[in-house]
Parts: structure tokens; C-alpha cells; sequence
């Protein structure tokens, strides 16, 4: 199989983030300096009436102490569920793909379990694996540029992608198109499945669980991801040879709890070890049947809702509908009531309804409201 791409060499990559780069490097151009943030409802707006998401930054503020209560209780409650999942998923990843790899994380939420999947096969392989974080947005793809700067960097190695978790899979099927449009470029097949700690959706065949579980840095924007924003694609500041885009937070430094994060889960694998091969064996992984997907559409015609970009199913893309969009309602499982206290806590905060809605495999599924007229 072609692992190589025949184009000049790609310009190395200017430090961004606070991660080390012996966790992870950032294929990402610093647009810090040239590109402003929109307020919730500014963006959404904007978003529903066809600007693409990518073309505007929202705005990153402080964490305020509700945001870190959440994080630090669902770190507190998920830690040890989270290593597991980890642990099982870097499991399956070797099994599948032997230890001839390069990760590929898709930045952001990507990320963070990126560094967690390669510290976890250090420690159980003693595996040093490159890493890189690049950028993937849905509607245009992936950054091809920093795809071809892996491969020439690394031949000969297969390349895994890592993202965090799966909703309705729209970023799988991105990364799928991606790869086979890459193939045809330059005739080199990548392998257009990612990795992911949980797979509510169905959509993927390697992850940790399908349980729909709180992630904890979900709760959390650039603070727990390296401080860097989410990625950016618009023409007047991203060159056509340029990374995609990025805002680097520098100012949010003393907030920064992205290694509080990664040393927690960890510092758990001396721990878990036994448990991953416990949970391996006795969950044996099936392929994708896009469950998740099929609820999505019910959901969008139950409540009559007309784009699926405004149904955000599973408790991570839940939570961030409360903390960063414009809500219009919540829907929960009865079944997992108790594990969604953080979100009822959050929609009773912003004067959200919540309404019981059992026709899921979701614990949660949170649903954007309409603008420009009253849903």
C-alpha cells in the first residue's frame, strides 16, 4: 500500500499550545493575532442563517467556578471508568493495527485523548508513538496539508486517527470522505475510522465502550485541551498552503488544566491494567451500525426539527449545548436520571425544559434552539 505522497515539503510547524511536544504537536498556524470571537447568540445566528461554524471563533472566557465544579466532580466520578475505556481502546488499536503507527488526533476534543492513548501505550508497550493533533471540520474536510507533512515525515507508517467520542458520527462519516477523496488525489488510502473512548453512536468498530458516559473535558473549552481554540478554515486568514487555523489562549494560562487532566487518568494505569483486559474480553467489539444515527433522524422528526446540526445527542455534546450554545430543550433517558445530575443542574440554571424521552440508546440529547423566530 502507497504511504508516501510525491509534493514538496511541507513547512515544519510553529509551536502552538501548551502541551508538550513530546505528547503531542499541533499541524496548526496561529491565527491569534488575526481573527476576532463572536458571542453565543452572534454565532449561532450567523450559523443558522449558513455561515459555516468554521469561519468564526466563539468566545473563550475564564471558566467560571460552574464550569469547574463540573469538571472536577466528573474527574473525581469518571477517572477510573475513563483510564479503562482508554486502556481498552490503545488494546484494540494494537491488536488491529500492530505498532507500526503514527496517531493522528482530531483536534480539539481528539486531543487530549490522543496524549492519554499514547502515555497509556508507553506505560503497557513501552511504545513510543509519534503523535500529532490536525484539524477536521465538517462540510470541508480534512487538513490535507497536514496529513501530507505526517506522511513525509514518517513513510511507511500507518497512520491512526483518535477523536474523543461519537454523537451522530457526522465527523466519522467527514473523516471517511476525507480519506477516500485523499486517495484520489494522491492514491494513498488512509484508514478513514477513527479511535474513540465512547461510541454511544454505533458509529465505529474501535472504542473503549459504548457507554454513554460524562468525558470530563467535555466540560471545558481550550483550558483542558492544550489552550487552543477550536480549529479555523477562512480564506482571509488561512493561505492556501497554509494548517489550518487556530487561536492560541495565552491568557488563560493560570486557568489551564489540561495536564491536571491528562496525569489524572495516568496516573491510574499501574491500577487498571488487569481491568482493561477484563473489559476487553468480556466486551467483544462489533462493527458500526450507525444506531445512534437512526435515533437522530426520529428525534429530528418527533420534534420537528429541521437540520440535524440542531440535535446534539450524547452527554458530552449535551453538556456542551448548556455551556456554550443556545438551548432549546434537553431530552433524557429515564434510565440514566442519576447520572445526569450536572445537566439537569445546568439546564435548571439557564431556564431550560427538560423532557423525559426514553427512545434512545443516548443517555441525553441536547436540541438548539431555532433563531430568528420562537420553536
Amino acid at each position: 500500500m502507497k504511504t508516501t505522497v510525491d509534493y514538496p515539503v511541507m513547512t515544519r510547524p510553529e509551536p502552538i499550545g501548551s502541551y508538550s511536544p513530546e505528547d503531542v504537536v499541533f499541524l496548526l498556524k496561529d491565527i491569534s493575532q488575526s481573527m476576532g470571537e463572536s458571542g453565543t447568540e452572534e454565532r449561532e445566528k450567523a450559523i443558522q442563517a449558513g455561515i459555516h461554524y468554521s469561519e468564526m471563533l466563539p468566545q473563550e472566557y475564564k471558566p467560571s467556578d460552574e464550569y469547574m465544579r463540573i469538571f472536577h466532580s466528573s474527574l473525581h466520578d469518571s477517572a477510573e471508568k475513563l483510564a479503562v475505556a482508554v486502556g481498552v481502546v490503545a488494546e484494540r488499536i494494537i491488536e488491529n493495527k500492530g505498532q507500526n503507527l503514527v496517531l493522528v488526533s482530531l483536534a480539539r476534543a481528539g486531543t487530549p485523548i490522543g496524549i492519554l492513548i499514547k502515555r497509556y501505550l508507553e506505560y503497557a508497550y513501552n511504545l513510543w508513538l509519534p503523535h500529532y493533533s490536525i484539524s477536521i471540520i465538517r462540510g470541508k474536510g480534512i487538513d490535507e496539508h497536514a496529513i501530507r507533512y505526517i506522511l513525509q515525515q514518517h513513510p511507511g507508517q500507518s497512520l491512526q486517527f483518535i477523536d474523543g467520542w461519537t454523537g451522530k458520527g457526522a465527523i466519522t462519516k467527514e473523516l471517511q470522505a476525507a480519506c477516500d477523496s485523499f486517495a484520489g488525489k494522491y492514491s494513498v488510502h488512509l484508514p478513514g475510522e477513527p479511535a474513540v473512548v465512547a461510541d454511544p453512536g454505533h458509529c465505529v468498530s474501535l472504542y473503549g465502550t459504548r457507554e454513554d458516559f460524562l468525558i470530563p473535558s467535555a466540560c471545558l473549552n481550550s483550558t483542558v485541551s492544550g489552550l487552543v481554540s477550536r480549529t479555523v478554515h477562512r480564506d482571509d486568514v488561512v493561505g492556501e498552503f497554509d494548517y489550518h487555523g487556530a487561536k492560541f489562549y495565552t491568557e488563560l494560562k493560570e486557568e489551564d488544566v489540561s495536564y491536571l487532566f491528562i496525569e489524572t487518568i495516568a496516573g491510574l494505569y499501574p491500577y487498571i491494567i488487569e481491568k482493561v483486559q477484563q473489559k476487553k474480553r468480556n466486551d467483544v467489539s462489533t462493527p458500526p451500525a450507525w444506531k445512534g444515527m437512526r435515533e437522530v433522524a426520529e428525534i429530528a422528526r418527533r420534534f420537528s426539527i429541521d437540520s440535524m446540526h440542531r440535535i446534539k445527542p450524547g452527554v458530552g455534546e449535551t453538556t456542551r449545548v448548556l455551556l456554550r450554545r443556545v438551548p432549546w430543550k434537553i431530552l433524557i433517558h429515564p434510565a440514566y436520571r442519576e447520572n445526569l445530575k450536572h445537566v439537569l443542574l445546568l439546564a435548571e440554571d439557564r431556564g431550560v425544559p427538560v423532557e423525559v424521552y426514553p427512545d434512545m440508546s443516548y443517555s441525553c440529547c441536547g436540541l438548539i434552539k431555532r433563531m430568528g423566530r420562537e420553536d
